[in-house]
């Protein structure tokens, strides 16, 4: 699957031997079609790690929102349905959560993406696969407490539909939560697709993705550490601006503060 960034002429996949671990954009050759993109170096096949870095921020971020969204889509309904229904679904429901609980995300990811083969699509499926089960398990708590309150139970007195009773009483109550939990949950897609093609078993060469930049930049980091320090610079800061929005959002969500 070959994915290329919207709107910007780059070259991720050139390969220059003029240019193999060099740091700047001295001695440029005329020839190169990525003119000023060399500012934070090439790699060990003269790639523009500018280029690359580029295309990897759009494929981590292409796999993060897919993952986010099939996450809290499936988890949300799953939650939301098991926590108004109650009775023994939920309590299957609940037992299903714990076996995922019980095994660390990433492991489990690896697992999956080892059965499936590599791949962006496998990646995304897997990672949902974990991904889903947090959205799941909030939602169903905030429900369980929500359907007690007095404006569902006059919906419920009133002969309202169980569709219209979650629809209009009980998801309205519980955006809050889940988008606070959507907000953190980006970083550690992020990171973990990041931890999945470090293993190589994400986005495959000769494509790029700041985890394989980081593998293939291992082997080099005594002579050309910027091929290390660029994309994990890059994840390091994304990561942690993104957290800082989710506190942002946090903050400003919780109305137990105002």
């Amino acid at each position: 699957m070959v994915l290329s960034v919207p709107f910007l002429e780059l070259y991720p996949n050139e390969i220059v031997l003029e240019r193999i671990l060099q740091t700047d954009d001295q001695h440029v050759v005329e020839r190169l079609k990525p003119s000023g993109s060399g500012f934070l170096g090439y790699d060990d096949l003269g790639r523009s790690l500018f280029d690359r870095l580029m295309v990897g921020a759009y494929t981590s971020f292409m796999v993060t929102f897919g993952v986010i969204f099939i996450s809290l889509l499936i988890g949300t309904s799953i939650g939301v349905i098991s926590g108004y229904i109650g009775g023994h679904w939920d309590h299957f429901i609940v037992r299903v959560i714990d076996i995922f609980m019980a095994f660390p995300g990433i492991l489990l990811a690896i697992a999956l993406s080892g059965l499936m083969g590599p791949g962006i699509t496998n990646v995304i499926i897997a990672l949902s696969i974990v991904g889903w089960v947090g959205y799941a398990r909030l939602s169903r708590a905030q429900v369980m407490a929500i359907k007690q309150r007095e404006h569902v139970q006059s919906a419920i007195a009133l002969g309202a539909s169980n569709g219209r009773i979650i629809v209009l009483h009980i998801l309205p109550l519980i955006v809050a939560p889940l988008l606070i939990e959507f907000t953190f949950g980006i970083a550690s897609v992020i990171i973990a697709e990041a931890g999945l093609s470090f293993l190589g078993l994400g986005v495959q060469a000769p494509e790029a993705s700041w985890g394989s930049m980081i593998r293939d930049g291992t082997q080099y980091l005594l002579m050309a550490p910027h091929m290390v320090l660029v994309p994990g610079m890059a994840l390091m800061l994304v990561v942690l601006a993104v957290n800082m929005l989710g506190d942002a959002v946090r903050d400003k969500l919780d109305v137990k503060s105002q």
